[in-house]
């Protein structure tokens, strides 16, 4: 009960003091991509329900000759990459927040193609609500391998508490600003992931 007050209080306010800000990112993301200005996708909430989730665009909507979508490196624009690395594409997500399909802090949601790659272990990241932020935000981000971000999503799960929580958030706040561990090494984003093989 206690998370889900933070959750709403935090996510509203928010959404209150940085409307200017949303709005010029808003129309950045038209005049530098076009539109539509949101990205939205299906990503797996709690228990592994899809929800849809929304954030402000950061790549060229660029085909190959096969109509498949070019790599993340080719659509990802410097004006996408700035975004990206000061996390102002994720200020959408709080209207998840609101919607309860997302929290402040969990697992984040990652693609609904890696439910089924997952082990048992990995699995328990659905537990709990994805979040904007997570444990593994605050402890490598993009930089971590899959092994150690699912190691850190588990941990938060059996760890989860609103002081932990409130701790995650002020070490978010930290890394924005130094904007650390944006991508994976050698990747426009972070790599894909294939499960067990």
């Amino acid at each position: 009960m206690l998370k889900r007050a933070l959750d709403i209080v935090v996510a509203a306010a928010v959404l209150l003091l940085a409307l200017p800000v949303l709005l010029l990112v808003a129309l950045a993301v038209r005049i530098n991509l076009g539109s539509p200005v949101l990205f939205r996708q299906q990503r797996p909430g709690l228990h592994g329900r899809p929800f849809t989730m929304v954030k402000f665009r950061t790549m060229r909507d660029a085909t190959g000759r096969d109509g498949l979508p070019l790599p993340d490196a080719e659509r990802l624009t410097p004006f996408g990459k700035l975004l990206r690395s000061t996390s102002l594409d994720e200020l959408p997500e709080l209207w998840n927040v609101l919607c309860g399909e997302m929290s402040l802090v969990g697992p984040r949601p990652l693609l609904m193609e890696y439910l089924d790659r997952y082990t048992p272990e990995q699995a328990r990241r659905h537990e709990v609500r994805p979040g904007v932020t997570g444990w593994a935000q605050v402890n490598g981000r993009n930089a971590l391998s899959w092994e150690e971000r699912f190691g850190h999503d588990v941990w938060y799960v059996e760890h989860q508490s609103l002081w932990l929580d409130l701790q995650i958030l002020v070490r978010t706040v930290t890394m924005v600003v130094r904007r650390t561990n944006v991508n994976a090494a050698g990747e426009a984003t972070m790599s894909v992931f294939q499960g067990k093989r």
